[in-house]
């Protein structure tokens, strides 16, 4: 079949795409229902988010979220002073978090949009992922790594929240190796990763500034955290 042939890297990266789970069509279903117990539903920031700004790290300025869902860290950004933008594949997701911020009278520019559709070019101080890397199959990675390093000002900072290894047994990711995914075509929730990996995976770009086990935290602290994802903090090179 004509449309079947691999002429180039973009055919591969399709074909491999389309033997996955199609991501919009999950992600619409998993955020269409407000009253899931889900943690991250709550409308607080990442805790290691709010101590980037309080440790003065993080400056504000102009911040990029991807994967950003119903709003909740961007959110907290536009209030703290930052132009933000914030981009998801899932209308649900956005629609949610537009509500909530007319709900704060704060300015965030959310689009539906994939975050291989960026065309950033070293425009942002600030870029946050919090969910979205562990959920992207390992072939776009290499994609995923370019679009941080493109997007970034020299010097600018990332910041990531994903699963850590070890934490399945109370609702983090399963260890698996990136053959694994493909072999039985499933990351069983999302991916771990430890620091050696994300530091291997990040060093051609970025220096890492922190590694550490995200706070848990209670919902009466006004903040988000939970004890099995690890959160990092990196500097472009």
């Amino acid at each position: 079949m004509p449309n079947e042939l691999i002429r180039n890297t973009d055919d591969i990266l399709n074909m491999l795409d389309a033997l996955m789970r199609e991501p919009v069509l999950f992600w619409d279903k998993f955020y269409s229902d407000r009253s899931k117990k889900v943690p991250f539903f709550i409308n607080h920031p990442d805790e290691n988010l709010v101590s980037y700004l309080d440790s003065g790290h993080v400056q504000v300025g102009k911040v990029l979220e991807v994967g950003c869902g119903p709003g909740r860290n961007a959110i907290y950004l536009a209030q703290k002073g930052f132009t933000v933008d914030a981009v998801d594949i899932s209308e649900e997701a956005i629609r949610w978090a537009q509500d909530r911020v007319n709900e704060h009278n704060v300015d965030v520019n959310f689009q539906c949009i994939s975050l291989f559709e960026l065309q950033a070019v070293e425009e942002y101080d600030f870029v946050y992922d919090s969910g979205c890397l562990h959920h992207i199959w390992p072939h776009r990675r290499i994609e995923y790594i370019e679009m941080l390093n493109k997007a970034l000002k020299p010097g600018g900072y990332f910041g990531l929240s994903c699963f850590a290894p070890g934490f399945a047994e109370i609702g983090g990711a399963l260890d698996t190796t990136d053959w694994e995914v493909y072999r039985e075509r499933n990351m069983k929730g999302g991916q771990a990763y430890s620091e050696e990996q994300l530091k291997i995976l990040f060093q051609d770009y970025f220096d890492c500034v922190e590694y550490r086990v995200m706070t848990e935290c209670s919902e009466s602290e006004e903040k988000f955290g939970v004890p099995f994802l690890g959160t990092s903090l990196w500097r472009k090179k």
